[in-house]
């Protein structure tokens, strides 16, 4: 599941709650949740500053944002996901699958592709960014907010999936019963955990 020995609920009242709060909304207790079991101070603040920041972005956006961003990062927890989020809310399932092969070639519009290959620079190298893929995203309609709220997405993601992959936090067993060709494409990184 993880490098590191996760804390139980009895530990103390934070993580009992935060162990609660997972459990009622996934139905399980997640991997990552359990990770965050030594510093739940942390993923009370995480989820708060995720929330402040999506409540800027629709749904579709923010995920296909989160999505280029996990898949240069190598995340296959955030990859199953914020793919299993498309695919219940958004997408068919062919569809997620084409998506996390290659935002490029994939059935969505051209502003999300310019959206996701945006997301996806910003993760690999945001040193690298220039006016002029700033303004390729103005041409497509987006205001400078807008390209504020696709930039704090993918760099806050950074944070997520590189804390999770360092600890050899495993995906959660649950992404086992995903169709296997889009497990395929979008464990891309660590293994989905073994069930016990």
């Amino acid at each position: 599941m993880s490098f590191i020995q996760t804390p139980d609920a009895s530990s103390s009242e934070k993580v009992a709650k935060i162990y609660a709060d997972a459990e009622a909304g996934y139905g399980y207790l997640p991997n990552m949740t359990k990770a965050f079991g030594h510093r739940p101070d942390v993923m009370e603040r995480w989820s708060a500053l995720l929330a402040t920041i999506k409540t800027h972005m629709d749904l579709r956006r923010y995920e296909l944002v989160t999505l280029a961003a996990a898949k240069e990062l190598k995340s296959s927890y955030c990859m199953l996901a914020h793919g299993s989020v498309l695919m219940r809310e958004v997408f068919s399932a062919d569809t997620v699958r084409k998506i996390a092969e290659d935002a490029g070639t994939a059935p969505i519009d051209e502003t999300e592709r310019a959206i996701m290959l945006f997301a996806a620079k910003v993760v690999r190298d945001a040193a690298a960014i220039e006016k002029a893929d700033v303004d390729a995203l103005k041409k497509h309609g987006l205001a400078d907010a807008e390209i504020f709220d696709i930039v704090a997405a993918a760099t806050v993601r950074c944070f997520f999936s590189k804390t999770l992959d360092a600890l050899g936090v495993e995906p959660d067993s649950a992404y086992s019963s995903m169709a296997a060709d889009l497990r395929k494409a979008l464990v891309i990184g660590r293994p989905i955990a073994k069930l016990s």
